[in-house]
């Protein structure tokens, strides 16, 4: 469980007005000592799992939930999306199998399973395929009942997240049929199914219950209080739920732990950490193209030595699918290079030329972002996204579209095509799912923003 003084909590005020001064230069070296380098290596690997350990002490375990709604209040997880309904749960298989329940449905959904630093699992599903499956363990030795097809798993502790799309490729508003989808999943541990087949729904809840800012935690004690932080990221990794660390890894910490034990200087730790996230925010911040669309091609599919990759895609889009799935497209800047900022009221534009609209089996869609916690940002239209699906949404008479990011709607402009927009720094993601042609390629970039003067 995270738990925060007082102190502390008023101290996040502190490291946010740090973070929107701008990212971060390039983690110096400021010390040489072995504390500083082991907790600089320490940190870049294992970053994630103080997320997701944190997350699950505070989640359902073998149950599916998901958020009655969706809006700026939903913190739990960064970068999150209102064009899908979620149904996710932290899955333990180190007791016994777990059953899922999946109904008949026309409804396009996905299923995504990702181990506890976001690396995308196989889950032998079928995609689109009802049925009633088990999730095994690797140590699982028996037989599943008659008419429930395995699912082995190569992890006792994994993430598993189904999302349904809420609009049809057309256009056609489905969030009822995809609504009764969600809640019609199901999932319990096997002696729970043996008990009651039908037990086992998704858990709608208010969403007060995914208002907790773990990003904005992370960032406030890696701040304030980087000892704490390290402590914490230390219990994580010696979680049962953390998968066996490879020889590399567990060098890196034994290695930390006895240094940290030991004591020393503690200023080494706590630089250590704190450039150690400085190295991570600009791993993300700086793999921008040349309209400064930031991309990363190697999404939940990490090799080794892009450890630091990982870290940063947690840091900013946790959760993400592969390139197979989906593809993530974000900008803090315009065309100029110069920072997103909704302060002037005349706002930005972003023409996209017909050959330009990314190809894509599912949607495309647009989302703006506060710069810090990367949550969705508070409107009077209460309107986060425009999307491929958008009702209304006007193409210019060439097959182009034009979208315009602004805090008021422009004169004359079709409301589907304003995303509004706070006043004040702000980011702009693109997502693709179910990417085709170029972007399934990785050789597609998304227009540079324009500032209107």
């Amino acid at each position: 469980m995270i738990r925060l003084s007082k102190a502390l909590c008023a101290a996040i005020l502190g490291a946010l007005f740090v973070a929107s001064q701008g990212p971060a230069a390039a983690g110096a070296a400021r010390s040489q000592t072995k504390a500083y380098t082991t907790t600089v290596n320490y940190v870049a690997e294992f970053y994630p799992l103080w997320f997701t350990y944190n997350q699950s002490a505070n989640a359902t375990i073998n149950r599916l939930v998901g958020p009655a709604k969706i809006s700026p209040l939903y913190q739990t997880v960064v970068a999150i999306n209102v064009d899908t309904l979620y149904a996710s749960t932290f899955l333990d298989l180190s007791s016994q199998p777990v059953i899922l329940t999946i109904p008949s449905t026309t409804v396009t959904y996905s299923t995504l399973a990702l181990d506890p630093y976001g690396d995308v699992l196989s889950t032998s599903i079928p995609a689109g395929t009802p049925g009633t499956y088990g999730f095994t363990g690797p140590n699982f030795t028996g037989t599943l009942p008659d008419g429930v097809t395995q699912v082995p798993m190569t992890l006792d502790h994994l993430i598993l997240i189904f999302r349904s799309d809420q609009y049809t490729s057309g256009g056609v508003n489905e969030t009822q049929a995809s609504e009764t989808f969600r809640e019609s999943l199901q999932l319990q541990t096997l002696s729970d199914w043996q008990q009651d087949p039908s037990g086992g729904q998704t858990l709608i809840l208010p969403e007060l219950f995914f208002a907790t800012p773990y990003k904005t935690f992370a960032d406030a004690l890696i701040a304030f209080d980087p000892i704490t932080f390290l402590k914490q990221l230390q219990v994580a990794v010696a979680s049962p739920n953390t998968p066996p660390l490879t020889a590399q890894q567990q060098s890196l910490s034994d290695k930390f732990n006895t240094l940290f034990a030991k004591g020393g200087e503690q200023t080494d730790f706590a630089l250590g950490a704190q450039d150690a996230h400085t190295l991570i925010l600009d791993d993300y911040l700086g793999n921008t193209d040349a309209n400064g669309w930031i991309h990363f091609t190697n999404m939940g599919e990490w090799k080794p030595g892009q450890n630091l990759d990982r870290s940063a895609i947690t840091e900013f889009i946790q959760y993400g699918n592969n390139i197979q799935a989906a593809a993530y497209y974000q900008t803090f800047k315009d065309g100029t290079g110069a920072a997103l900022d909704g302060t002037d009221a005349k706002g930005y534009v972003l023409n996209i030329a017909a050959d330009q609209i990314p190809k894509a089996k599912r949607f495309w869609s647009f989302t703006a972002y506060t710069p810090q916690s990367i949550e969705l940002i508070k409107n009077k239209a209460k309107v986060y996204h425009v999307a491929s699906y958008t009702p209304h949404l006007a193409y210019n008479s060439d097959g182009s579209i034009t979208l315009y990011i602004a805090r008021e709607k422009p004169h004359g402009v079709p409301p589907a095509n304003w995303l509004p927009v706070g006043r004040g720094p702000f980011n702009v993601m693109l997502r693709v799912y179910g990417p085709q042609g170029s972007v399934a390629h990785n050789k597609y970039t998304p227009p540079a923003i324009e500032k209107v003067e």
